[in-house]
């Protein structure tokens, strides 16, 4: 090039997202490792296993039948909850009433209160304590009772739980038998993850608590009573000790299920529904079902739990 000539040099464009398309890419890749390790866990089973999961940094969903209708079992224990909660925020019920234990409702296999002599009275607020963190079907059937089944279905189709129908109170087969999803209760793993994404919001944001007809502080209150379950066999079981879980259990026969929202120590992490449909009392390699399903639930808890923790960490 001659002395004193000029040169135009054309820069190397380089791309305008940099750190945050590795970091999109990282948890598209993680995504996708994940889902394919839940999948293969399911898919070594010989019963339908469906679930929905939301990562509760990012926002993505993942799923498996996630729209699949299955019996809801006492899962729809978590809607007939808000169903309440909303009455007491409307004024037609107060959490400090008292409800009483007729023997006519203690004829189930759920809880405690089906032992105790009948004709006792405790408040509502703690007949939705019972409900949930025991599975009390007489404080079911009373609560339920209380609302209506109409009300209940209401709400649920009222914020987009479409595969979802309360059909009974207490369901006639009980926690000893199984109806299929079309003539008992019934849910999709999908529904319920939205339920509990919406109770979460609902805890600091008045306008979602508003669709479900409650105040942030119900909603808080409904995630301290599925913070207290003690049946913590399912998504609980393989986390670490005292890890913090707002969940209900759903038990038939052939269904063993659970829903619930994960924390990392005060951090809300994910959202997991898992529900197994058709578990025979034995399986082909002699193993109980229930013990298979139980612990399905728990290792697929503990795959997303890994794969979440490093974003939750500051």
């Amino acid at each position: 090039m001659a002395a004193g000539s000029t040169e135009t040099v054309t820069p190397v464009r380089r791309s305008s997202c940099g750190a945050h398309c590795d970091e999109l890419k990282r948890i598209s890749l993680m995504l996708s490792i994940l889902e394919n390790d839940l999948n293969q866990l399911c898919d070594e089973q010989p019963f339908h296993t469906g679930w929905y999961v939301r990562n509760l940094y990012t926002g993505d969903n993942l799923q498996r039948h996630g729209d699949v209708v299955v019996p809801s079992a006492s899962t729809r224990k978590i809607a007939i909850m808000m169903a309440a909660l909303k009455a007491v925020s409307e004024g037609g019920l107060a959490l400090d009433q008292p409800v009483t234990m007729s023997a006519g409702y203690q004829d189930n296999d759920s809880g405690c209160f089906q032992h105790l002599q009948p004709g006792f009275t405790i408040q509502l607020r703690d007949a939705l304590v019972m409900m949930i963190i025991v599975s009390d079907n007489t404080c079911t059937g009373v609560v339920a009772d209380l609302i209506g089944l109409e009300s209940i279905n209401t709400l649920c189709q009222s914020i987009g739980m479409t595969g979802t129908v309360h059909r009974y109170g207490i369901p006639p087969a009980g926690m000893a038998g199984y109806l299929p999803a079309a003539q008992t209760n019934a849910t999709t793993p999908a529904d319920v993850a939205h339920l509990l994404d919406l109770i979460l919001r609902g805890s600091d944001d008045p306008h979602a608590a508003a669709q479900l007809g409650c105040r942030p502080e119900s909603c808080q209150l409904a995630i301290d009573i599925l913070s207290w379950q003690r049946l913590r066999n399912r998504i609980p079981a393989r986390l670490p000790l005292g890890t913090r879980v707002a969940h209900k259990t759903g038990t038939t026969a052939k269904n063993y299920n659970d829903a619930g929202i994960v924390y990392f120590e005060d951090t809300p992490l994910f959202i997991i529904s898992s529900y197994t449909d058709a578990v025979e009392a034995e399986l082909p390699g002699g193993e109980p079902g229930h013990t298979v399903a139980y612990d399905l639930t728990a290792r697929l808890s503990r795959l997303c739990f890994d794969a979440f923790l490093g974003q939750a960490r500051p």
